[in-house]
């Protein structure tokens, strides 16, 4: 079918070996994913898995006075849901659509069948599951000792990285509610990108001109993550189609 050549767009379908993806592409919805869509609160029971193509998701943890702060990203390096076959079944975080764009859709059951063979999706789902764990903890750690400024320039590199280009459509105060800053502290970092040639920003866009120096003004939050989620995928490539 023409619509599965698409989910291949996704790195954890990519990297499954081709009996796997025939039991499972049959079974997906492309659905589109707007802006601001939540894909699900705090304590809701998990009915899907998303697999992003190319729209980025953001998982939040929401505090009872309403403010939030991102503890992950997502985009197609992954999957939202992974409570699913963790055997949660719900999670305390929310998912919100960050970056529109389209992701694959498949019944959580499916998923968990396919888990419980105990065989190469269980291994990739793992590895991706470890990856996603040293994004928290790295973002812990950022957003507890680093500035604003370093944290800004390694939201936008995990942001490009989900990304075919180098453009995000985002405001400012949608920014300050993923890091769990004041709007004010994204608005001075931002212009301060800027006035360096770094990023472009007008208008709820932002583009990135300079991405090596972009890399240079970020702490070494990004590079561990990238490093691992480079590792783990690289791995899972070669030992689930050997």
């Amino acid at each position: 079918m023409p619509h599965l050549k698409g989910a291949q767009k996704n790195h954890l379908l990519a990297a499954l070996p081709a009996d796997v993806q025939e039991r499972l592409l049959p079974h997906m919805e492309c659905v589109e994913l707007p802006l601001g869509k939540v894909l699900y609160e705090s304590g809701d029971t998990l009915r899907y898995v998303y697999f992003p193509t190319n729209s980025i998701v953001s998982l939040l943890y929401v505090m009872e006075s309403g403010a939030s702060a991102e503890i992950s990203v997502v985009g197609n390096e992954g999957l939202i849901g992974v409570a699913l076959f963790m055997g949660g079944e719900s999670t305390t975080s929310r998912a919100i659509v960050q970056s529109a764009g389209q992701a694959y859709r498949l019944l959580g059951q499916r998923l968990k069948d396919e888990f419980n063979r105990h065989g190469a999706l269980l291994h990739t789902l793992l590895r991706y599951t470890q990856s996603l764990i040293t994004q928290m903890a790295q973002t812990a750690v950022c957003n507890r000792h680093h500035s604003i400024d370093q944290q800004l320039c390694r939201w936008l590199l995990l942001s490009l990285d989900r990304l075919e280009g180098n453009e995000l459509v985002m405001t400012q105060e949608l920014i300050a509610n993923m890091l769990g800053v004041r709007r004010e502290g994204v608005t001075d970092a931002a212009g301060r990108l800027q006035r360096l040639g770094v990023i472009e920003y007008h208008r709820g866009r932002i583009q990135v001109l300079n991405r090596v120096k972009l890399e240079s003004l970020s702490c070494e939050c990004y590079a561990v993550v990238r490093k691992e989620s480079d590792r783990l995928l690289a791995w899972a490539k070669y030992t689930d189609k050997v």
